[in-house]
């Protein structure tokens, strides 16, 4: 629901000028999704939407600062050098990290939108991730040992 809400988000605000969040949440409404306006606020940095300045108004756009791309690649380094392992139960993928690193790994693994993942948990040095089914979650740990090689 989320990634569907999400690209809604995105078609939105390419096909019209929406100035608020509220804006936002009646375009979203008429097209059949509900949602809160803290959900908006959370979906709007996910997606690190930006207002600009556009005749004399301001409207969301997408972010077109390199600082996105740099993103992906800090939280892929920080996975790298903070995980210790990772181990598989069915469906469920465990990854140890260094003490205080399982939120910054899971946050990491949250924004690689690994498809099969239906959402992470962390605790202090531990996290774990919750995959669709136990082929993803197979699949998946076979891509995490190449990027910790």
């Amino acid at each position: 629901m989320k990634r569907a809400r999400q690209g809604e988000i995105l078609s939105i605000i390419q096909s019209k000028d929406v100035e608020t969040q509220e804006q936002l949440l009646e375009e979203l409404k008429t097209r059949g999704f509900s949602a809160t306006q803290a959900t908006i606020s959370r979906d709007i940095k996910e997606l690190r939407l930006v207002k600009e300045l556009v005749n004399g108004g301001y409207r969301y756009a997408t972010s077109e600062r390199k600082g996105a791309s740099d993103l992906e690649g800090r939280l892929r380094n920080i996975f790298k050098e903070g995980v210790t392992s990772v181990d598989l139960a069915q469906n469920i993928v465990v990854v140890r990290t260094m003490p205080g690193l399982a939120s910054a790994a899971c946050s990491a693994l949250d924004n690689m939108h690994i498809p099969g993942v239906v959402c992470s948990l962390a605790g202090d040095d531990t996290g774990i991730l919750i995959m669709r089914d136990n082929a993803a979650a197979e699949r998946f740990i076979q891509e995490v040992h190449k990027l910790l090689k």
